[in-house]
This record gives structure tokens, sequence and C-alpha cells, in this order.
């Protein structure tokens, strides 16, 4: 039997508003801020990218890898991972995802490519390379502002990270150069460096994953299921927040100085971007209430779907084709479209909660308090 809720009144939500702290109300806010804060020290301090970007193991950022990390290892301390069986059990969510993230998204992508930047093959090139490189970090936190299934998110990230090994390579080698062969267009040559997808993979999901699973273990066996979630969890939550808040200014601070420079080739590669995350986003939260997969695993759907893994996009632009490429500037153009589009697509599936899903009553939109 579901429970059926009616949208609260604006008096309502204007009242659960009111009761929050000025971080809690004002937390998109804060998140564009650090997108601005790093735009302006890329630009005004001289030689920061240059110091920033010379930080670093391989093709690994170590203060983007830091703030990453920090970023997710509370929210993959939060994960029930012995509940994780149910999500793997659960068929229609299983398929749909891979359909959507290894088929029907990287298509989307080709296909905006090519229709928004027929003339520039660099960007073009850049684009379909952010399409295939799906999102295994920041998806957690869009996720879990949004009262998205945690255990599922873990799961489907898990999945992709697989697939990202497995099926980068030979994805990029389709879309390049045999699509574009079938319909008469111009071929590019890529070689990936699966060394940068695998490292790509082990750091930024392979050590939080490992972090989280170990803390909640021995944590649980230690002091037992109520303490662990009643006062450790509130204690750590907020590091996220403030691991999100770090990535994304070291992240525009480092590409600050590109994307002040070419404002105008900039806008036409944000355009295609745009249209990719609102449509896949969509597409996921459709499909997913068509499918009845109930509000939590539907958000979870949408937002790993719609998400891009911006780091792996960037180091494989950057090592195959160079730093100053126009595919290194698609890439760097990534995250300047997806975080505050995601976090607007946060508040657009509370909304649908309300009044597109049953579900037991609950106030619910994205604070601070989210992250605990």
């Amino acid at each position: 039997m579901s429970i059926q809720t009616t949208a609260p009144s604006p008096a309502a939500e204007a009242a659960v508003l009111g009761k929050l702290s000025t971080v809690d109300r004002f937390l998109p806010v804060w998140i564009i801020a650090a997108m601005a804060a790093g735009l302006l020290l890329g630009k005004f301090i001289p030689g920061l990218n240059t110091a920033l970007d010379a930080l670093k193991i391989g093709s690994v950022s170590l203060p983007i890898a830091v703030g990453l990390l920090v970023m997710m290892y509370p929210v993959l301390a939060k994960v029930r991972y012995n509940e994780t069986g149910r999500v793997l059990a659960d068929r229609r969510l299983m398929i749909t995802s891979l359909v959507l993230n290894w088929l029907l998204a990287p298509a989307f992508m080709f296909a905006l490519a090519w229709i928004f930047v027929p003339d520039l093959p660099e960007y073009r090139t850049g684009l379909i390379i952010v399409g295939l490189a799906r999102c295994i970090a920041m998806v957690m936190i869009w996720n879990d502002l949004a009262c998205g299934d945690r255990e599922a998110a873990a799961v489907l990230v898990f999945i992709n990270s697989v697939f990202q090994v497995l099926a980068f390579g030979a994805l990029g080698w389709f879309y390049l150069q045999v699509m574009p062969g079938w319909l008469g267009l111009p071929v590019t040559s890529a070689d990936f460096s699966f060394g940068s997808i695998i490292i790509s993979v082990l750091v930024f999901l392979g050590l939080p994953l490992l972090a989280g699973f170990l803390t909640r273990t021995v944590g649980e066996r230690a002091k037992g299921r109520d303490w662990y979630e009643g006062t450790f969890l509130p204690r750590l939550g907020p590091w996220a927040l403030y691991g999100l808040l770090f990535t994304i200014t070291l992240l525009f601070a480092l590409q600050g100085q590109t994307i002040t420079s070419r404002p105008f080739d900039v806008v036409r590669v944000a355009v295609p971007l745009l249209v990719y995350f609102v449509v896949v986003f969509g597409a996921g939260m459709g499909i997913g209430r068509a499918l009845g997969l109930g509000y939590a695993k539907t958000t979870t759907l949408a937002f790993t779907a719609a998400g891009n893994n911006f780091e792996l996009a960037i180091a494989v632009a950057i090592g195959t084709f160079g730093v100053t490429s126009g595919q290194a500037l698609a890439g760097v153009v990534g995250p300047l479209i997806e975080v505050p589009v995601l976090i607007a697509l946060v508040y657009v599936a509370l909304w649908a909660r309300t009044r597109f899903f049953t579900h037991p009553p609950r106030s619910a939109w994205p604070t601070s308090r989210d992250f605990r």
C-alpha cells in the first residue's frame, strides 16, 4: 500500500526554510562563491595555476585528489554495505543504468557535439570525451543532497568505474572513428592512456570506497550501529561539504586563466553541455518513474546518468591532445557547467518528489545538514 502525499504549501515550505541557518539556506550560494573565488584566484594570482598543476603524481593532481577524497569519504562512510545486495537484485535498475550510462548518454553527447560545434573539431572531440567519462565522485554528493538511495549510488558508481576501465578506450574509438565514418563525417585519431583511466578510478573511487567500508565495518563492530550513525556520522559528515567547496575552488583556480581568456569558446562548448545535463537527468527521472523504481532509486539513476568524471575527461584530453588544446578546454568547461546545473537539479528532484512520487511525508530541501 503506497502513501499518497500532497505538495507542501508555500507557507509550509517557508516555515521550514525559516528555521534553517544562514549556511543551510544559502548552500548553493556558497558553491557558486567557491567557483567564483577559484576563477578570480586563477586569473589574478600569477603562476597559481602552474604551481597547483605541478603538484601531481603522473596524471593525478594531488590538491584535487585530496579535495575529492575528503569529499567522498564521509558520503561513502554513510553507505550500509550489507544492504547493497538488494540493489544488485533490482534488475530493472541495473539494466536501465547500464543502458543510460553506456549507450544513450554517450550517443546523445555525440549528436550534440556534431549539432553545436560541427565546425570546431577539437571542441567536438573534447565534448565526446566528456560524454564517455561517467561520474564516479561528485555524483555521490548530488545524490545525497537530493535524498537518493545511497546504497544504489555506491553500487552504480562501482559498476560505472568497472565499465570505464573496460569500455572507455573502445567507445572512444567507436565515436571518434567508426561512427563518423559510417555517417560520412570526418574521423579523429586518438590513443587513450588506459593507465590514466585506471589511476583515476583507483584514486577517486577506490580509496574513499575502501576507507568508507572499513570505517563502517570497524565502527559498527566496536560501538554498534546506533552509535555509528547517531554520534560518529554527524561529526564526520560536514567534512564532505568542506571537501566539496575546497575541490571546486581548486578546480576553477587551476583553469581560471583558460576559461576567462576564451569566453566565446567557452560559450560554444557550454551550450551542448547544458542541454546534455538537463536532458539526460530528465530522461533518468522520467524512465525511473515509468518503471516504478520509487523516488530514491529514480533520483540515483538520474544523477549517475547525468554526471560526468571531469577529472578523467581533462586528464585524457591533456594526455592525448595537449594542455592548450581545444579538447582540453572542453574538458575544463565541463565542471564549470556541471556544478551549478546539477546543484539546481537537486532542487528540481526534490520538487518532483513532492508532486510525482509517493512517499512518507517529509520536508526535504538540500542543506549543509545533508552532509552529516
